[in-house]
């Protein structure tokens, strides 16, 4: 573990660093209630969601509306409601969009048509207050892929019966991708704590992020049918049967939520860090030193996501159980790397 916390030492040094100094920083929506799932339309409108009031929100040339409120979405007094979404891909043709989000009895993926009434296309993922996951994503195969929680339930990241501590996926109609790992099951990789974050860089790989338990958050390098050791492993454990994470971080200085490739950089927003974290894409699948950008400014970062506009949208999560939210909070940040 030395090696990987001198890299952790070097990154909380390199905070609030030139490169971050010289970002741009503009608000382009405020006072909003724990602003989760963050997607962009073609027309280049964005829609989101806000977790404890199931709206799903547009904003549109700086002015924030409902779009409709998901009824069957509950909150759980902690990290659940209504968490994920994605756009279609064929969204000109089809107008469909994507949302995850926990009810009464369970967490859930549903397809629908703007203003429709959610149809469930994956139900059944085990809920519970914490653990939910809930990132939602198009792959570049044209697949959605999901993160789920182990729902406070460590067993359930390492039993391929249960969609909970996993990232799935699957069809737009919720089946099986048809060469995924594990038979005729939509689960992609095992052995998750909490992932919250999806993106894939260039060449196609794809990157997750992770919360972890006491001691370390990760980022992992996700590939179909591998086990990434949760519960027996936390960080960087050199175990054969369980891939190490690229990157860990102390969970102080972290706990990230969402993560998008911008660039040639991983961004990670980190609620309890309360800071962005860059981390360069060395083009083969590992990643360089990262950097600690804006900690402390924004408080609680929970979404970004790269804007058609060429720069990068962040959501904050201050008006959540852990947040001190200020006048302004919750926000969505627009920043120029």
């Amino acid at each position: 573990m030395i090696r990987r916390t001198c890299a952790i030492v070097a990154a909380l040094m390199l905070a609030l660093t030139p490169a971050a100094a010289a970002a741009e920083v503009e608000p382009v929506a405020k006072k909003l209630d724990i602003p989760w799932g963050l997607a962009f339309l073609p027309d280049g409108s964005a829609l989101f969601t806000q977790r404890d009031t199931g709206q799903i929100m547009s904003l549109k040339d700086g002015q924030v509306t409902e779009v409709q409120k998901i009824d069957e979405s509950e909150p759980t007094d902690g990290e659940g409601g209504l968490l994920g979404l994605a756009v279609s891909p064929g969204f000109e043709s089809d107008r469909t969009v994507f949302v995850y989000y926990s009810t009464s009895e369970d967490n859930r993926i549903a397809k629908l048509r703007l203003g429709e009434a959610p149809q469930p296309i994956l139900t059944g993922i085990a809920k519970n207050r914490y653990h939910n996951g809930g990132r939602l994503a198009f792959g570049p195969d044209g697949m959605l892929y999901a993160t789920t929680g182990d729902a406070q339930d460590k067993g359930t990241a390492q039993d391929l019966n249960s969609l909970n501590g996993k990232i799935l996926r699957m069809t737009p109609d919720g089946k099986p991708a048809p060469d995924n790992p594990f038979g005729d099951s939509v689960v992609y990789s095992i052995g998750h704590r909490n992932p919250q974050g999806l993106g894939w860089d260039g060449a196609g790989r794809l990157y997750s992020s992770e919360l972890g338990d006491a001691t370390w958050d990760e980022v992992n390098l996700i590939e179909g049918g591998k086990n990434y050791g949760w519960p027996d492993c936390e960080g960087e454990c050199g175990n054969g049967e369980y891939v190490d994470p690229l990157v860990t971080w102390s969970v102080k200085d972290s706990s990230p939520s969402g993560l998008a490739v911008h660039g040639d950089n991983l961004y990670v927003a980190a609620l309890r860090g309360q800071r962005l974290w860059q981390i360069p894409l060395n083009g083969d699948g590992t990643v360089g030193e990262p950097k600690s950008l804006f900690q402390g400014e924004y408080g609680r970062l929970r979404t970004p996501v790269a804007a058609p506009d060429g720069t990068l949208w962040v959501t904050t999560s201050n008006q959540d159980n852990n947040g001190e939210p200020g006048p302004d909070d919750d926000q969505i940040l627009s920043i120029t790397p």
